[in-house]
């Protein structure tokens, strides 16, 4: 059902590390061409030097998602390189772990620039790029259970998150009329490098206990809810939000 991506042009943000290089890898094993971008292009040319190696066909094309004219000319740059742009994976994001009594002003701002605004700048130029090009075309925001539930120290990142989900129903709502899908993956607790000591700590461990599933999600948990919104599969979807989060959301306060 997901090879119709092997006809597709996917365009994902923040590919270089984290969770956007694991859909970037997924997606190139389904067939897709890849646009890979961010702000760190060597790093990008590593991991297009991976997906090449395995068969795939993916460039590094340099965004920052916090500049409307970098937007613009990143999907620009993918359909020189690869032909117009069918599909978007709006992951690009930074976190802050902190209190929210000591998140200075320059912290709150940076973060919702990148993490709601950019998202908006990227899914703009996508719906744009889409209409210049005459096609359908698909929208997938990462977003996160922190969109729907808080947790401590997490303020700014929850409130765009929340943003993003809210924006997500939004543009899908204005743009199904010119077939353009938008739909967001919310993950829960996904266990990476970075979060690894964390929840091997007693803290780390309260919090898995919390989780219905009584673990962590891996990032392969993600691969068949990403492939869906990503591909035809999911047609007849747009505004709706995928929660991969163990049952994290249903658990009880």
């Amino acid at each position: 059902m997901f090879e119709d991506l092997q006809s597709k042009t996917v365009l994902v943000t923040g590919a270089y590390s984290g969770l956007g290089r694991h859909f970037a890898t997924v997606l190139a094993r389904a067939g897709a061409r890849l646009a890979l971008c961010g702000r760190r292009t060597a790093l990008g040319e590593e991991v297009a030097a991976d997906l090449r190696q395995a068969g795939a066909q993916a460039c590094v094309i340099g965004m920052d998602v916090t500049c409307p004219d970098s937007v613009r000319d990143a999907f620009d740059g993918a359909a020189r390189a690869l032909g117009p742009v069918d599909v978007v994976i709006n992951c690009a994001g930074i976190a802050i772990t902190a209190p929210a009594l000591e998140i200075d002003e320059a912290a709150w701002s940076g973060l919702i620039d990148v993490n709601l605004n950019g998202a908006w700048r990227v899914a703009q130029a996508g719906a744009r790029h889409f209409r210049a090009h005459a096609r359908p075309g698909v929208i997938v925001n990462i977003a996160s259970i922190l969109g729907q539930r808080v947790a401590a120290q997490v303020a700014p990142y929850a409130a765009a998150k929340a943003g993003l989900l809210h924006l997500t129903r939004a543009l899908a709502l204005e743009w199904a009329r010119h077939d353009i899908r938008v739909n967001a993956l919310a993950p829960g607790y996904i266990a990476t490098d970075l979060n690894r000591a964390f929840f091997a700590s007693p803290a780390g461990e309260a919090l898995i206990k919390r989780v219905p599933q009584r673990r962590l999600g891996q990032l392969h948990d993600l691969d068949g809810p990403l492939l869906l919104l990503a591909s035809d599969a999911s047609a007849f979807m747009t505004g709706s939000v995928i929660d991969v989060d163990g049952g994290h959301l249903v658990s009880s306060l």
